[in-house]
């Protein structure tokens, strides 16, 4: 097989990852002429890299055939880290599970050894799969911060030292497989574009309230990810004159009103100053912690104090969000996240702030939606940056 034939192959495959297609569909995509195309299709057919899926809508006329990836050709370990514990998963060429998730505790910022627990784990639930290794055509990892995935480095966590190569480096000599990382809301972004709300849309933004805040921007059908991968960082955008101090050593950033750590920090220092609210009933082992969702719950049985606090996150949220609507002038606004799940408790406040400082016209048409992608998400769009980047790398 030819060079040039074997890239053609994957590049079907790439046009297959996120609908199933006919060979004029196919043509299309690739430039190709339908003899060419046919013939490929019907190699690949034989070699059992793709199949036969039904038929096309058609307007007069025999309905084409469609043609769809067959599951297990590859598989991708996913690594999601957050501050606070990590996900893994084996997802395959379908974006099908074939090892299901598992969550385990490794703070990011703390954890002495991250690479070789990583390693650790991931060569356990690799060898508990038994899919074929040869199969495992990288691994990719998601991360908070500033991620600069051409680079491999990651600025804000598990940085490079003079003993410490990239992160991708330290991954790859360590794993012997090709490393892909990139930030968690890039991976989230892309996959509301290939399968969720953002599918079909050119114009749209993705907020991902979480313990940190990150902003997704797609542009004219395209991801936009800016010169070094740090587009969207909204979070450390000067909000709050005089405001208390960011992890990032600027004073008064969004984060610190509006994130799941602020949420955590304003809610702790309520309870300890004698506010009254279900939550007094948390042992103290559990304030120390708390999870954004212990606060939606308490919210959601009419606790004032909890809902006071998430309509004041959702405002000022939404007076962030005014700019960007300005900037952007999206169609789309999905909200994602653990402090996106507060629904109505955040977004009615958040529609009120943009109300306020976004001028009428541009926001009259602007929609705001909570992400409906489960089952991990961030995972998902990981696996879909893996496949399309070793698709488009190997020759």
């Amino acid at each position: 097989m030819t060079s040039k034939q074997h890239w053609l192959k994957n590049q079907i495959i790439k046009g297959l990852l996120y609908e199933d297609k006919s060979i004029s569909d196919l043509c299309s995509y690739l430039g190709i002429s339908a003899p060419t195309c046919s013939l490929l299709v019907n190699k690949m057919i034989n070699e059992g890299l793709i199949a036969k899926k039904g038929s096309g809508q058609s307007i007069g006329g025999r309905k084409p055939d469609l043609y769809t990836s067959t599951p297990g050709n590859f598989f991708v370990l996913g690594i999601e880290m957050d501050r606070y514990q990590t996900k893994m998963a084996i997802l395959d060429n379908t974006f099908n599970y074939a090892v299901p998730t598992k969550t385990l505790s490794l703070d990011i910022e703390k954890e002495a050894r991250p690479i070789e627990l990583l390693h650790s784990l991931a060569t356990e639930l690799i060898e508990n799969s038994k899919i074929d290794k040869n199969k495992l055509i990288g691994i990719g990892v998601s991360m908070p911060g500033l991620v600069d995935a051409k680079q491999g480095h990651n600025h804000t966590f598990i940085v490079a030292t003079e003993q410490l190569k990239t992160l991708k480096e330290e991954l790859e000599n360590t794993f012997n497989r090709p490393v892909y990382i990139q930030n968690d809301v890039k991976c989230l972004t892309s996959a509301e574009k290939h399968f969720g709300l953002a599918k079909d849309k050119n114009d749209a933004l993705l907020l991902f309230l979480d313990w940190g805040i990150g902003l997704g921007i797609i542009m004219d059908g395209e991801i936009r990810g800016g010169r070094l991968g740090f587009s969207g960082e909204i979070g450390h955008m000067p909000f709050k004159d005089e405001g208390i101090l960011c992890y990032c050593g600027k004073r008064g950033c969004l984060e610190t009103v509006a994130s799941g750590m602020a949420l955590a920090k304003i809610v702790k220092e309520g309870i300890q100053s004698g506010q009254h609210s279900l939550l007094n009933n948390l042992p103290d082992s559990e304030i120390d912690k708390i999870e954004p969702q212990v606060i939606i719950n308490a919210a959601k049985r009419g606790d004032q104090y909890a809902i006071k606090i998430l309509g004041d996150i959702g405002y000022n949220v939404g007076r962030a969000v005014a700019s960007t609507i300005q900037l952007f002038n999206p169609e789309l606004i999905i909200l994602a996240g653990r402090i996106a799940q507060a629904q109505e408790y955040i977004t009615i406040p958040m529609q009120q702030a943009i109300n306020t400082y976004c001028m009428a016209q541009i926001r009259e048409d602007v929609v705001i939606k909570v992400s409906e992608l489960t089952n991990n998400p961030i995972l998902l769009g990981l696996t879909s940056n893996v496949l399309n980047q070793h698709l488009e790398t190997t020759n």
